[in-house]
């Protein structure tokens, strides 16, 4: 059985482990209430040539706090799914120049319901999200993403 454990520690351990840029970025910190997540980076091993954020840091941090949330909130309904993002828009808003955060919250109870209950029923299922990352308090890029899930098949083979 797969461990769907939603202890933030505990997942970012899983982290590491699974998704090894979570290591090479430096992600130490993993904040999870159930309602929203946070993420955060230094900026040292995400900068660029100019000395601020890297946009693919930045970027990947953002379509990283909306996977974890999505994968969350599916492993508290004891779903196992293989989660990916389908579809982003992105916006760059200001030069990231310190350790930046990403930040997301569920969407509306309408939403989140009629998505889990999709999964569950029909195995597949996606939800909007929109993540902000900011920097010194301040918004410096946005994300809008579509993360789509699919239930995974019980291993049947033990």
């Amino acid at each position: 059985m797969t461990d769907l454990t939603t202890d933030p520690v505990q997942f970012l351990s899983w982290l590491h482990k699974n998704i090894p840029l979570t290591k090479a970025m430096q992600l130490e910190r993993l904040d999870y209430d159930g309602e929203s997540l946070t993420l955060t980076v230094p900026l040292g091993p995400n900068v660029n040539d100019k000395g601020t954020g890297f946009g693919g840091s930045i970027a990947a941090l953002a379509t990283l706090a909306g996977w974890c949330l999505t994968t969350l909130q599916l492993r508290e309904q004891g779903l196992d799914c293989d989660v990916v993002i389908a579809r982003s828009e992105q916006l760059f808003e200001a030069p990231v120049t310190g350790a930046f955060t990403a930040r997301v919250a569920r969407p509306d109870s309408a939403s989140c319901q009629a998505f889990i209950e999709r999964v569950a029923t029909r195995g597949r299922g996606r939800l909007e999200l929109s993540v902000d990352v900011e920097c010194a308090g301040e918004r410096a890029f946005t994300m809008t993403g579509q993360y789509a899930a699919i239930r995974r098949q019980p291993d049947t083979t033990q």
